[in-house]
């Protein structure tokens, strides 16, 4: 057993658990927040409020196939690629400090 263990074969015997801890702690994560960044990107639709990667945050008025025109502010229209949206938040929810606690 000894033999089998220290030949090449050995190796990769011991190097197997770490590269499959490495997928499932680090890129299978990652592969599924990125589905999920996709399929939000996907479903926004006019009237969203949304934050952008830069941390500005407005309201869509016009959903294109790769852009999405934002007022960040009374008439002033920002033309922004769906994929610099970081979060769409819910028209309905209640703003973190209004909620009662």
């Amino acid at each position: 057993m000894e033999q089998f263990l220290a030949g090449p074969f050995g190796q990769i015997v011991f190097f197997l658990p770490i590269i499959l801890l490495g997928y499932f702690l680090l890129i299978r994560p990652q592969q599924k927040a990125q589905k999920a960044h996709r399929l939000m990107i996907q479903a926004v639709k006019r009237g969203d409020t949304v934050v952008l990667s830069s941390g500005m945050i407005g309201k869509v008025t016009r959903v294109e196939e790769a852009e999405v025109n934002v007022e960040i502010a009374p008439s002033v229209n920002v033309r922004v690629v769906k994929s610099t949206i970081a979060e769409v938040r819910n028209r309905t929810a209640i703003a973190a400090n209004d909620s009662k606690a």
